[in-house]
């Protein structure tokens, strides 16, 4: 199958997520040897879940099915641009392809945040509208000085 094919497959997995009603207008496919491993459509208002993003829900498909956390094997294609939390799932799933058709500039034009998400990111933490500030931070350094020591860890 060809790049445009497997768009396709994810134009049409957004198009029957939102006329399902299962969530926002998004679809992804994985392909893996070229062969569609897994799908995924937005699922945030149907699932009351945040994160049930496309892509978020097709790579969690894709690691069951596969076994495996990592897919540096595969590619990824979406219907949109992917949003700050998908791209770190991509890098945290080491996806080394992707392809996507909307862009988070078209997003944003009809009422997503893609774009106002990625504005937040590199301004200093305390001047993003989420407040935050960092607390406890020697006792958290116990766990981290534990993870660095620990002979078992299964790294990722």
């Amino acid at each position: 199958m060809s790049d445009e094919l497997f768009m396709r497959a994810a134009i049409d997995e957004a198009d029957a997520g939102m006329r399902a009603n299962r969530g926002g207008p998004f679809g992804c496919v994985i392909v893996r040897r070229g062969e569609i491993v897994a799908r995924g459509s937005n699922r945030v208002t149907s699932t009351n879940d945040p994160t049930a993003h496309a892509e978020v829900t097709a790579i969690r498909e894709a690691c069951q099915k596969l076994g495996r956390f990592t897919l540096e094997d595969c590619e990824l294609y979406t219907s949109c641009e992917p949003c700050p939390m998908c791209l770190s799932a991509i890098y945290w799933a080491r996806i080394p392809r992707v392809r996507y058709g909307n862009t988070r500039a078209d997003a944003a034009a009809i009422g997503f945040a893609d774009d106002f998400i990625y504005q937040q990111i590199p301004l200093p933490p305390e001047q993003r509208t989420v407040q935050m500030a960092p607390l406890l931070r020697d006792e958290a350094q116990r766990t981290f000085r534990a993870w660095a020591a620990k002979a078992d860890k299964v790294e990722y």
